[in-house]
């Protein structure tokens, strides 16, 4: 792996993860660190530039978050990207006002006005759209800086001091909706920082490989395999390091999509040299979650109950070597939101017992974001519908029966959506969502089948499409398609007479119902 690193300096900004795979998209590796890290583990990281991302704060607000100014001073460019831009001028001696009113504002989409002597914007037209998101502007930069971008409202849309290598611009030059941004980003890493764009993915497998084989010599490694993409990536990165040293152990709670427990086991035991061991444990999750109907206890109990199968079977013959996670980077970014609520602990960083004793945690993935992962595990040779497997609770199905989970209702979910993700493969539309699954919402309706009254259980579907998940737009899918996924369903599945698809977009919903 090249030393060659950015640094991304989180401020609270939504898109701080975004950035960073921009830069890396660029073929230059970075890392996120918050605004609370000291100047001097900053510089020990010896990056080639350094990133400071937006936020929702006012530079001007003592509580808000700034950063020693001597770090402009190091002879590192840095890029400021919207409160990061205003917080360069601000701590150089510019000045930031708030708007007086709306009409000062920016938000969304906004016609920018470029200058060519910036190397930033060298190439691009002279006039084009970027994603603005504000309500502070600059009104006068610091010396020494000029204004190489402007709009309608505002004064300042970039600016910069080529003499220092210090650039900052209001807009946001990661997001899809910036014409060229990913160009202002890319002449920014190289023609300023001077990267060579040497992080490549087959660099990082070999060098990967090479070190686990070093770090286990002739130990063991024990992996918890959930069937997931960050799981499976990590299994068949260290069997290629160390193949039967490799212990794989899967617990199959009965709450994955139809065959999908067989399908994991086939695939590893018949692409890797690995020791493959899979715990069927169906039963003992549906009894403790028997009568269970709130959604957070539910939660509780699958992960309670899968940590100790999983620990259990571990203290019966693999309690020494090495144990191995999945962790990927966004799951151990420290934020810059600072006292943010806790949401959830990841299901990739799990604690050990306190009676069991490992060597050491391996996680080989832990450098990298999740399309990175994939890429990875393409390389590798895993199957397709396993690398680009969708989102997928870490309670299973389980959060998709809504109420009571029993048996019964279980395989009714699993088979109505195995009907689902074959229509969407036949019809071509699988690809162009980002995610797409049946619910059991415990809602009976009345219906004729057969001249008869029934009455039975309601099908919904979701589907939508986002970037990033932070936002997602309910998926547009033809009628005909739906039609042929209702009636499949209606036809295939005992026990449903009706199928609703859901239209709702995150925000207000979120993609899952529970």
């Amino acid at each position: 792996m090249s030393k060659e690193t950015v640094i991304v300096l989180d401020f609270g900004g939504q898109y701080n993860q975004l950035i960073a795979r921009r830069v890396r998209e660029c073929n230059v590796y970075c890392e996120i660190l918050p605004y609370t890290v000291d100047l001097e583990t900053l510089r020990s990281k010896q990056p080639k530039g350094i990133i400071f991302t937006g936020g929702p704060n006012s530079v001007y607000d003592e509580s808000s978050p700034h950063y020693d100014p001597a770090v402009f001073e190091l002879g590192i460019p840095v890029l400021g990207i919207c409160y990061g831009c205003q917080l360069m001028a601000y701590s150089l001696g510019g000045n930031v006002v708030s708007a007086a009113d709306d009409a000062v504002s920016e938000y969304g989409k906004t016609e920018t006005r470029y200058s060519d002597e910036c190397v930033l914007f060298k190439g691009i037209a002279s006039r084009g759209i970027s994603w603005m998101s504000h309500r502070d502007y600059i009104n006068k930069v610091p010396e020494g800086f000029k204004v190489f971008a402007t709009t309608a409202h505002c004064p300042v849309a970039a600016m910069g001091d080529p003499e220092r290598g210090l650039y900052g611009v209001q807009f946001h030059p990661e997001v899809n909706h910036t014409e060229h941004g990913k160009y202002m980003l890319r002449s920014f890493l190289y023609d300023v920082c001077g990267c060579r764009g040497e992080w490549r993915m087959d660099s990082f497998i070999d060098s990967t490989v090479a070190s686990i084989r070093e770090q286990v010599g002739n130990r063991g490694v024990v992996l918890g395999l959930s069937g997931g993409v960050d799981s499976s990536v990590a299994a068949a990165l260290i069997s290629k390091a160390v193949g039967k040293q490799l212990t794989c152990v899967f617990v199959d709670h009965g709450l994955m999509r139809k065959d999908e427990g067989d399908f994991v086991e086939q695939t590893f035991t018949r692409l890797f040299d690995m020791n493959f061991v899979r715990i069927n444990c169906a039963d003992t999750f549906f009894e403790k979650l028997k009568g269970v109907t709130d959604p957070e206890d539910k939660r509780v109990i699958i992960g309670t109950e899968f940590y100790n199968v999983f620990w259990n079977k571990v203290r019966e013959s693999y309690g020494s070597g090495f144990f191995a996670q999945g962790t990927i980077y966004p799951d151990r970014i420290e934020s810059g939101k600072g006292d943010a609520a806790k949401i959830k602990t990841h299901h990739n960083q799990v604690g050990l017992p306190e009676d069991i004793r490992f060597d050491a945690v391996i996680e080989p993935l832990k450098d990298l974001f999740k399309d990175e992962v994939r890429a990875v595990g393409e390389k590798l040779g895993l199957p397709r519908e396993l690398v680009w497997r969708q989102p997928f609770p870490g309670p299973g199905l389980g959060v998709r029966v809504i109420g009571e989970v029993t048996p019964d209702r279980v395989r009714i979910l699993q088979e109505a959506d195995a009907i689902l993700r074959d229509e969407m493969e036949r019809c071509g539309y699988a690809g162009q969502m980002s995610q797409f699954f049946a619910v059991l919402p415990g809602v009976k309706t009345v219906g004729v089948m057969g001249d008869a009254r029934t009455y039975d259980e309601l099908v919904a579907i979701r589907a939508v499409t986002t970037d990033d998940f932070m936002t997602a737009d309910w998926a547009k899918i033809p009628y005909e398609v739906l039609g042929n996924v209702s009636n499949r369903i209606i036809n295939e599945v005992k026990n449903v007479n009706r199928v609703v698809y859901d239209i709702t977009s995150k925000p207000p919903g979120t993609v899952e119902w529970e």
